[in-house]
């Protein structure tokens, strides 16, 4: 049994589930940093044409094989799933060190349904650095986190929301909303270490104020198929 199949005694089963298109560049950083205690690792895999697979299976994680899109991978992975919580973990996303024992505390929590960590940008720009400010207010006062903020949901509430909707974008925002109508999200007290490379290929200012216009437009009821036409085939928000 591998560090990365060993619950931790007393807290939940969890599985991760981190989804993957061509992602050989950041994947392996991922799973080689995820602490002991998860029950299992599962990569949803999109078709990845590069190393993707091969990364995965070398640090022990199971795949499933599903058509691209975040949504569709993630309940593949959920389908896959043995885990009495499953948490949804980005490929370029580093969980903090005590991530078992922060979700376990967090699900013990009275009405708690669900939950994520804080976001934190791996950058000097201190741009970078009040976005994550800025979202990490955003989900205090919403409760509903972005993807890449490891998010993570007790099964029952997970196949009692419908799983992810099969949208192109949107996924992450949707299933929280639904979420809140069940019981509580909680926010960790706790940072995850996630990639700046998107804002780093597309620009600061372009990346937050495409982002900022995709959710404004979503909350307005635009459908998120129709968002992205507008706005090209994108994963969805980065904070």
């Amino acid at each position: 049994m591998s560090r990365l199949h060993a619950p931790a005694p007393g807290g939940p089963a969890v599985s991760v589930v981190v989804p993957t298109l061509n992602e050989a560049a950041v994947l392996g950083r991922t799973l080689g940093a995820l602490p002991p205690g998860f029950a299992e690792v599962i990569v949803a895999d999109g078709g990845s044409t590069d190393a993707t697979v091969a990364i995965a299976q070398a640090h022990g994680a199971r795949v499933t094989v599903s058509p691209p899109g975040r949504g569709p991978q993630m309940n593949a992975g959920a389908a896959a799933a043995k885990g009495d919580v499953l948490l949804f973990l980005h490929a370029d996303t580093v969980l903090p060190a005590d991530a078992p024992a922060r979700i376990a505390a967090a699900l013990a929590e009275t009405g708690a349904v669900a939950g994520a960590f804080l976001l934190g940008i791996e950058s000097s720009d201190p741009r970078l650095a009040f976005i994550a400010r800025a979202a990490n207010l955003r989900t205090r006062l919403t409760r509903v986190p972005y993807g890449d903020q490891a998010s993570f949901v007790r099964r029952a509430a997970f196949d009692a929301a419908g799983g992810f909707p099969d949208v192109p974008i949107m996924e992450d925002v949707e299933l929280g909303r639904r979420l809140k109508r069940l019981g509580r999200i909680v926010v960790v007290p706790a940072r995850v270490r996630t990639s700046a490379r998107r804002w780093e290929r597309e620009g600061v200012v372009r990346t937050t104020l495409r982002n900022a216009a995709l959710v404004t437009l979503y909350l307005l009821g635009v459908h998120p198929r129709r968002l992205a036409r507008w706005y090209g085939h994108v994963r969805g928000p980065k904070a």
